[in-house]
């Protein structure tokens, strides 16, 4: 190889000095053009904080206008907290599917849930919860939502004038020791908790009375009557939805033959002698006349 060609080429070399100039030119462009700007910036901030010294009105405009721009983004960050999608939202949720219950407690959900105008699928988890219930106290299914049909027409947030609460309509200050394994009195307002309560105030009751019929008495606390209006009404529902659980027609009570009063007949006046009878007065309201002689006609 000879000297000559290891030399660079001359165009080449011009070609290498033009990009380190152009190079150099852009880079010293940039720094003067972002000095610039900082100085124009800082420029403009300074005659900005000495006109807003100077001027108190628009110093407090300024304030102002921050503030409610500071509030608008905090209202919008607490907005988006709010209504921010939880996916573990689903957890707190009781219902199920109504379908995937068996045929039975499927019948009753969807049953009770055109009757009391209910959304089937939180009625699922009551239905399904009854029927464990029931079974593990020996406690018909359905005579519990019988009683919580009764009771609150399913409505977990139900409360009386006496303070009785929820879907069963326990009194929670008599009941208190009872809620205790559900973490307080508040527990009144969890559906399920509420039932399995209920149902054991059920049971106890039936137990201590020795019949149903005398356990729904003690369970409304009938006092100065009979709890019949009560006992009847609840009968009743239990029939109609232990019918529906089996796919029978429609069970009845029988209902009580009406009794007629007659009232004791009034004894026949004795006529003077050579008179005639007249009566006295209209027969007794519901009794029969007792002889043509009491009639007015």
């Amino acid at each position: 190889m000879t000297a000559h060609d290891a030399t660079p080429p001359e165009s080449t070399s011009r070609a290498v000095a033009s990009i380190k100039t152009a190079v150099a030119d852009a880079y010293q462009g940039f720094f003067d053009i972002t000095h610039n700007s900082l100085a124009l910036l800082g420029t403009l901030a300074a005659v900005a904080l000495i006109t807003l010294s100077a001027r108190a009105d628009l110093r407090a405009s300024a304030e102002e206008q921050l503030l409610g721009w500071l509030l608008e983004r905090q209202e919008a960050a607490t907005a988006d907290a709010v209504y921010t999608a939880e996916p573990s939202a689903i957890d707190r949720v009781t219902a199920a599917q109504p379908d995937e219950l068996p045929k039975q407690q499927a019948n009753v959900t969807y049953w009770l849930s055109r009757k009391y105008r209910v959304a089937p699928e939180p009625l699922s988890v009551l239905v399904a919860e009854a029927f464990e219930v029931g079974e593990k106290a020996k406690l018909d299914p359905t005579l519990i939502l019988a009683v919580m049909a009764v009771e609150s027409r399913f409505n977990p947030f139900a409360q009386s004038p006496v303070g009785a609460q929820g879907l069963m309509q326990v009194l929670t200050r008599v009941h208190t020791d009872k809620y205790n394994d559900f973490g307080g009195q508040l527990a009144a307002f969890d559906p399920v908790s509420n039932l399995r309560v209920g149902a054991r105030v059920l049971q106890e009751a039936i137990k201590r009375a020795g019949s149903v019929e005398g356990g729904l008495r003690l369970y409304v606390g009938a006092v100065t009557t009979d709890g019949s209006w009560y006992i009847n009404k609840v009968m009743a529902e239990h029939m109609r939805i232990q019918s529906v659980a089996l796919g029978k027609p429609m069970q009845r009570l029988p209902q009580p033959r009406p009794t007629t009063v007659v009232a004791p007949a009034t004894p026949a006046p004795v006529a003077p002698p050579g008179g005639e009878i007249e009566a006295e007065g209209p027969a007794t309201p519901g009794a029969l006349p007792s002889s043509p002689a009491l009639s007015r006609s």
